[in-house]
């Protein structure tokens, strides 16, 4: 009985994950069962934790929920959670892996910078805001993925995150936007590249928007290989689904591009078939390396 009522709690979170991010289950879900399951309710509190501050309520009531969340996770640290297929996955995860609470935190901490939004000034501001809501999540796995070396990768880890995060903003641009009515764009980006927030508004796609897009995606495809390139320090049965992971949600970036950079009234992703051309793809460059030893080149 008690088995039955673990596969279901990881049934929820695998649900969650399956639904809203086709590309992260694609790649995950090829981890030993044990693992899988473990990402995936890393990834159903930081879904839940991201509805709380961009689902379709009022400022109060995102704060609310926030809030509520972060009462929920502070009962887990005392180790009273309450009774929800949620917690119930995650205090699973906790007592097999070195899971490392304050990354929790971190994410309702980049979460509530949502919520408060205002456009970043910088890079260096945008890539702090990337690490609390993506390099954070980064960092959970680490224990997962990396159970003998994870000290040493977690820079790495916290950087994917932040390429990752980077990813998402160049696909969102238009939909956050006019739906969100949020910039993630640096304000000195935008003057140096000459792109206005009426150019913005106007859905124009110029020189200036694309240089502006490629010098952001270049600082992600930077962070992209500098992971790629510790990937034989993950676990031996982690390096090809991280890998294609990576890979895959690098490919957005070209998806972009080979739109025409429209990713302004567009919504761009990659296709179930190249999801499954990268995989073809990676598992070759697997083949070829004894043992799965690999570097980050494509």
């Amino acid at each position: 009985m008690e088995t039955e009522k673990k596969q279901a709690d990881f049934k929820y979170c695998e649900t969650m994950i399956k639904q809203h991010s086709k590309s992260f289950y694609y790649a995950f879900s090829q981890l030993p069962d044990e693992k899988a399951n473990a990402v995936y309710a890393i990834y159903a509190f930081c879904r839940t934790a991201d509805e709380c501050a961009d689902g379709e309520h009022s400022f109060e009531e995102k704060a609310r929920l926030l809030r509520h969340l972060k009462k929920e996770l502070d009962l887990f640290n005392d180790g009273a959670e309450v009774d929800k297929p949620l917690w119930r996955a995650l205090r699973h995860v906790f007592n097999t892996y070195d899971m490392d609470i304050g990354l929790f935190y971190d994410q309702l901490t980049g979460q509530s910078m949502d919520l408060a939004f205002t456009t970043p000034n910088t890079m260096k501001e945008l890539e702090r805001y990337s690490y609390y809501v993506a390099g954070s999540v980064g960092l959970m796995l680490l224990p997962i993925i990396a159970s003998k070396s994870s000290a040493g990768l977690r820079l790495a880890a916290a950087d994917l995150g932040v390429a990752m995060q980077i990813t998402n903003i160049l696909r969102d641009i238009g939909e956050d936007y006019h739906e969100k009515n949020r910039i993630y764009l640096p304000v000195e980006e935008l003057s140096h590249f000459h792109y206005s927030q009426n150019d913005l508004h106007e859905s124009l796609i110029n020189d200036n928007f694309i240089n502006l897009w490629e010098k952001l995606a270049a600082r992600a495809e930077s962070l992209y290989e500098g992971f790629l390139v510790n990937i034989e320090l993950l676990d031996a049965d982690s390096r090809l689904p991280v890998y294609l992971s990576a890979h895959i949600y690098r490919g957005i970036l070209d998806a972009v591009r080979k739109n025409g950079y429209q990713c302004l009234t567009k919504r761009n992703y990659v296709t179930k078939d190249k999801m499954v051309q990268i995989n073809t793809a990676v598992n070759r460059i697997f083949d070829l390396r004894e043992g799965g030893a690999i570097t980050g080149e494509n």
